[in-house]
């Protein structure tokens, strides 16, 4: 088969296309052709040796066909998508025109959106929607802050926010993109300096959740806008994985506000979050209907993943990419 494998750690110039032997499913796990894979920033911490050794073949995601189930529940041609479960990581990820995924991980779906389009949506929407609905149990008519907007992780959580029926509030660092959060249904935008705490407070803006996808170098200032009892769940590291220097609890965290952690990237599909908990057949069909906006922004050729990681990397997409598997 032909995969991508990371010949280096290094700059997206590492990643190279290559022969490499067919996977062969062992027992618990579902062997998948596949035809499309969405791309994440946390393959380009892989690729880059941020996360340690890894897996040769990257990729956390994909959309296919079942090519072959050992346990006999999934029939061959049946149209899944897959996350997570070690792909990329401590098992050769979805990079490939074959990948072998842990059972837990795969999810079949029905859904009349081509593979790009499939591909777009599982480990973005899987992991906003336990962010949002998992760690802050958002109820409609509160009002939540999401910061780091216009990243794809961003824009799937400002549209399942609204769909529930929440009052969003998103914040970008970029004044252009204000128009693109308030097309996805945003009630107002912030431009992030920061410094939020102090926006909210002169807007009179009572914030109370924040899903805070900027990460460690935000953190003190998200615990500062939420209400009293307010919650703030940290789910990405878009500002960088420097620690929080001198973090102490008893000055920088509010009492009575709950702050928690989602590692969607590790826990995804393990027993203690499955995914049968997460309705990706009904945001599936609520993508079909145009109620949420998937993408994806762009669409890349298989061999065209250095270009495509460059472009991810800079930061320019505004939005989900993909690549098809030819």
């Amino acid at each position: 088969m032909k995969a991508i494998v990371i010949s280096s750690y290094g700059g997206p110039e590492v990643l190279t296309v290559t022969e490499l032997p067919d996977p062969v499913p062992a027992a618990g796990e579902v062997l998948i052709r596949v035809k499309a894979f969405g791309l994440n920033h946390a393959e380009a911490y892989m690729r880059a040796g941020a996360w340690g050794a890894v897996a040769a073949v990257t990729g956390i995601e994909c959309a296919g066909g079942v090519e072959s189930d050992p346990s006999g529940r999934l029939s061959p041609g049946t149209v899944v998508v897959a996350i997570l479960g070690g792909m990329g990581r401590t098992r050769n990820g979805s990079y490939a025109e074959l990948v072998t995924v842990p059972a837990a991980n795969v999810v079949a779906v029905r859904s009349s959106l081509g593979w790009a389009e499939l591909a777009a949506v599982p480990e973005v929407y899987a992991t906003a929607w336990s962010g949002l609905f998992g760690n802050l149990d958002l109820r409609a008519g509160e009002t939540v802050l999401v910061r780091g907007a216009t990243s794809a992780l961003g824009q799937a959580a400002v549209g399942l926010a609204v769909d529930h029926g929440a009052r969003v509030i998103a914040a970008t660092r970029t004044p252009a993109h204000a128009a693109l959060l308030k097309e996805l249904g945003a009630d107002d935008v912030l431009i992030d300096d920061g410094l939020l705490a102090p926006q909210v407070r002169e807007r009179g803006v009572v914030v109370d959740a924040v899903l805070d996808i900027v990460g460690n170098s935000v953190l003190r200032d998200s615990l500062a806008t939420v209400r009293a009892r307010g919650r703030v769940c940290q789910i990405g590291f878009l500002g960088g994985f420097d620690p929080v220097p001198d973090f102490d609890p008893i000055a920088d965290l509010p009492t009575g506000v709950q702050l928690s952690f989602f590692a969607g990237a590790f826990v995804l599909g393990s027993p203690a979050f499955p995914l049968t908990d997460v309705p990706l057949d009904r945001i599936y069909a609520k993508v079909e209907a145009g109620t949420l906006r998937a993408g994806p922004v762009r669409v890349f050729r298989f061999d065209e993943i250095v270009d495509a990681h460059r472009v991810m990397e800079a930061g320019r997409a505004l939005g989900k990419l993909t690549v098809i598997v030819d």
